[in-house]
């Protein structure tokens, strides 16, 4: 696919001089009415060792305004991003609906170069490469423009380049490993050939841009990024009707007596422990989260923990006997709210990634990510396809934690609707537990029924070997913290298990 870009597109100096002005002008205001989409536009430039990739970012920022550009170069790793998921640093570095993100570099190089240099197996590659085309189906149905560059030169057009790069004539030097990767040519086109034809999509398609001719390959650039760019905002300015809706599923009801049996109706509610039987089980199972803690520290376990459940299910408190069994310095509780706006300019999934712990760390989220097929779904901030698609983003997310070694627990704590409402009186006559019963709380009992179904395909959906759902009876919070502390043990051995 690359004997396309070897043959010898030249631009001259005075032609570049003449069309540039133009195409710069096109450029700012293409970005100027992108600052009033609902859509980020993300920049992928990867290519051939001294195709002057860099070259190409530095006049990107030469005739865009970059009050609107943001760039992150990914060619090492720092000691944050080894302690994390590999996705992890890609997410972060995801541009906000109206900007422009050029990642120079991207999820490609890794794959690449670890393929090309016999570090990886092909089924490994085979793996990474449905990853990335889940990763980028993900972001493009939720509205981000994916331009994606290849920089190509042939053998001996690399050769001149390093030559010359030598002699000093030009400003730019040699980057780490260039030369190395050099040596290894036609095994690295052989493997990047196929790592474009199996991500080349329509919705993230790949432009291959030869890059002997410095002048051609920055204008080709420009041109390709502005058709994309004036293409999509062209497409966003069209009023959407019933006429031109791309077809698509609804989610479907069947409304029989049998079919609105759920998993929920299955839990038995009525263990309790007493007192006294409590107390000692919340101390050997505390004791043994205090030790399975550090074991995870020093093993560089990190853990992720999910709690959901009705309101005033008694998540707060589980919560409380968790941390309390740990060391403050390994845990971190991020308690989810609804979405800030900068939150909102991306993907939903962004701002759970931000908080993925270090290895050897615990993260604790009061509410979660299943907040896009529960509040979202039944409250009507997320239309039918959002929260449909949203059960396999999901899965894919939690299954990149598992690969990464992350242990995960999550935990729905379940009460009955009338041991709801005795909570509910309770907290509205006890002056320092009020401020924990809100007008949103009442409103939502009215909807017990459609987050009963919300929860069941939740459930049924999202609980996998790697990332299962523990089901709490919660009617006795006695019951429901041990049940809690002991699920949470038993996943920690787990994982210390894997290693």
């Amino acid at each position: 696919m690359f004997d396309a870009a070897e043959v010898g597109r030249r631009i001259d100096k005075k032609d570049f001089k003449a069309r540039e002005p133009e195409l710069r002008t096109r450029l700012l205001e293409a970005q100027r009415r992108l600052r009033e989409a609902d859509f980020p536009v993300i920049v992928v430039v990867s290519g051939v060792e001294g195709a002057g990739k860099s070259e190409v970012v530095n006049r990107l920022h030469e005739w865009l305004d970059t009050r609107g550009l943001q760039t992150v170069a990914f060619w090492d790793e720092t000691d944050e991003e080894r302690q994390r998921p590999r996705w992890w640093r890609f997410w972060r570095a995801l541009p906000p609906n109206t900007a422009i993100g050029v990642l120079f570099g991207s999820w490609y190089t890794a794959p690449i170069v670890d393929r090309a240099t016999g570090a990886t197996t092909e089924a490994e590659l085979d793996e990474e490469l449905a990853h990335i085309a889940e990763f980028e189906r993900m972001l493009t149905d939720d509205g981000a423009l994916i331009v994606k560059f290849w920089f190509h030169l042939s053998r001996e057009a690399q050769a001149k380049r390093f030559k010359d790069m030598k002699k000093g004539d030009r400003r730019r030097k040699l980057a780490p490993k260039q030369k190395e990767f050099a040596k290894l040519y036609t095994r690295f086109i052989e493997v990047s050939e196929k790592v474009l034809r199996a991500t080349d999509s329509g919705v993230a398609p790949w432009y291959v841009i030869e890059a002997a001719d410095p002048r051609y390959r920055d204008y080709t650039t420009g041109e390709t990024l502005l058709a994309a760019l004036e293409q999509r905002l062209a497409l966003s300015a069209v009023p959407a009707s019933s006429d031109d809706a791309l077809p698509h599923s609804e989610p479907v009801s069947i409304d029989t007596p049998e079919a609105q049996i759920t998993i929920l109706d299955h839990v038995d509610l009525s263990p309790a422990l007493e007192r006294t039987d409590y107390k000692r089980q919340l101390k050997k199972y505390q004791s043994r989260l205090n030790a399975l803690s550090w074991a995870a520290w020093n093993a560089g376990v990190s853990t992720v923990a999910v709690f959901e459940g009705w309101d005033a299910a008694g998540k707060g408190g589980a919560i409380r006997r968790v941390t309390g069994a740990m060391d403050a310095r390994l845990y971190r509780v991020i308690p989810i709210a609804a979405p800030t706006d900068e939150e909102r300019a991306h993907h939903y999934l962004w701002r759970f990634w931000r908080h993925i712990p270090r290895a050897g760390y615990v993260a604790l989220f009061d509410r979660s990510w299943y907040g896009r097929v529960l509040v979202e779904r039944v409250e009507g901030f997320a239309d039918n396809i959002e929260w449909m698609r949203a059960f396999a983003e999901i899965d894919v997310f939690e299954e990149q934690l598992a690969e990464a070694g992350i242990a995960i627990a999550k935990f729905w704590i379940h009460i009955s609707k009338e041991e709801q409402l005795a909570r509910f009186e309770a907290r509205a006559d006890v002056p320092y537990k009020q401020h924990k019963i809100t007008d949103e709380d009442w409103r939502n009992r009215e909807r017990w029924d459609a987050y009963k179904d919300a929860v069941n395909d939740m459930v049924a959906r999202t609980s996998t070997a790697h990332a299962p759902w523990t089901v709490v009876a919660g009617n006795d919070k006695r019951h429901g913290r041990i049940e809690v502390l002991r699920t949470f043990c038993e996943t920690l051995e787990r994982a210390l298990d894997r290693g």
